[in-house]
C-alpha cells in the first residue's frame, strides 16, 4: 500500500521518552507499518542535557538512572509490538534528542517519523523553539506525522 505521496513506508520511527502519549503514537505508527509492511524503530534518547549540567559527583547516577528509563521506555514499546506480526528494532542514545531523532531518520533511512505533540516536558512547551517535536518537525527532511496527544 502506498502513502498519500504514491511512496511506500518501509521503515516507520517512533521516539519515545517513556510518556504515557508514546502509546498513543505507537498505535497509530503500528497501524500505518502494518498496512505497509513496514520495520518499525523505536528509540529513546538520553537527554545530556540534563546529566551535563550536574555536579560532577551526582552525573553518574544521574546518567543511571535515565539509561535506566529509557530501556524501560523501550521495553515498553517492544511488548506492544511483540502482539503483532511487525518487526522491530530499537536503540537507546545519549545525545539532545531532536538531535538524535534526526540522526537516526538519516542513518536508518527511516520513511515516516511518528512523535506525538508533546512528551514528558508538557504541551505547552511545543509553543517553545527548544521544542523536540517541533524541532523534528522543522528540521526532517522526510515525512513527519505528529499525533495529537490528548490530555
Amino acid at each position: 500500500m502506498k502513502n498519500i505521496s504514491g511512496e511506500m513506508y518501509d521503515d516507520i520511527l517512533v521516539p519515545t521518552d517513556g510518556s504515557e502519549g508514546t502509546a498513543q503514537t505507537l498505535d497509530h505508527a503500528i497501524e500505518i507499518a502494518g498496512n505497509h509492511d513496514a520495520i518499525l524503530h523505536a528509540v529513546s534518547v538520553i537527554d545530556q542535557r540534563v546529566y551535563l549540567a550536574a555536579e560532577d559527583d551526582e552525573r553518574e547516577e544521574i546518567v543511571d538512572r535515565l539509561r535506566r528509563d529509557a530501556e524501560a521506555a523501550i521495553e515498553d514499546i517492544a511488548e506492544r509490538v511483540a502482539e503483532t506480526d511487525l518487526d522491530l528494532e530499537t536503540s537507546v542514545v545519549d545525545g539532545t534528542p531532536y538531535k538524535e531523532i534526526l540522526g537516526y531518520a538519516d542513518e536508518h533511512d527511516i520513511d515516516l517519523v511518528t512523535i506525538g505533540t508533546h512528551g514528558r516536558t508538557g504541551r505547552d512547551r511545543l509553543e517553545n523553539l527548544g521544542s523536540v517535536t517541533e524541532r523534528v518537525v522543522r528540521e526532517a527532511e522526510r515525512t513527519v506525522l505528529v499525533v495529537n496527544i490528548g490530555d
